[in-house]
């Protein structure tokens, strides 16, 4: 059975420099409350890995504009100014990854692989410093595992023994992340005393450590 946590007492389990997987999609299926009791903090240099950098005034985004952010391993950064603006003036680094790529990247790791075998990427920057792999005379991008200190991510329901199920497409990072970080800490909006169908567990309780009964609802 996972414990019940504050968002405030997950603020204990970070520490500066470490790697850090947060979910959500844009502005979909955020973990808002830890990301809010961080920027209380005197946190600082995380490496991030997560699918963007979201907007300046949301999530992910507002952990960038408070300079806690070292490095971004995303997809994309071009819905938050403050990323580019930052990575302009050598604020901020960031290692940009095709979507795809960085959610395989991430299973890898959840998995125990050494990495994954990719076509995506070839003859250009992205292959840079990367090995390639030749199977069945096709050439492959060896990308590495991704795995994290601490995961955050959200759910729109748990059950009391962490079993965790999401409304449409809020599942995005959130299905990803748990099995490739050490401590895993999840914000649910809703939690049940009863289990969860197993039918419609998407994540098992498992991967999960700790939970946090989500109080802000922001724009999951």
């Amino acid at each position: 059975m996972v414990k019940f946590i504050t968002a405030k007492e997950a603020t204990h389990f970070f520490k500066n420099g470490q790697t850090v997987m947060i979910g959500g999609f844009l502005n979909c299926g955020n973990p808002q409350d830890v990301i809010t009791e961080i920027l209380k903090t005197n946190l600082k240099d995380f490496t991030l890995i997560a699918n963007d950098t979201a907007t300046p005034e949301d999530s992910r985004g507002k952990l960038v504009v408070a300079h806690k952010i070292k490095k971004a391993i995303v997809s994309h950064i071009g819905t938050n100014q403050e990323t580019v603006r930052q990575y302009n003036a050598k604020e901020i680094e960031v290692d940009l990854q095709p979507q795809g790529t960085l959610a395989e990247r991430i299973r890898a790791a959840g998995a125990g692989l050494g990495g994954i075998l990719t076509p995506v990427g070839l003859n250009t920057l992205v292959a840079e410093n990367k090995q390639i792999i030749t199977v069945d005379n096709k050439q492959y991008l060896l990308e590495t595992p991704l795995k994290a200190d601490v995961a955050i991510i959200y759910a729109t329901y748990a059950d009391k023994f962490g079993n965790l199920a999401f409304h449409g497409s809020t599942k995005n990072f959130n299905v990803l992340m748990p099995m490739a970080a050490d401590v895993v800490i999840v914000e649910a909006e809703n939690i049940s005393e009863q289990p969860l169908s197993p039918d419609n567990i998407v994540v098992p309780g498992i991967f999960v450590d700790y939970m946090i009964k989500k109080e802000n609802n922001g724009t999951d």
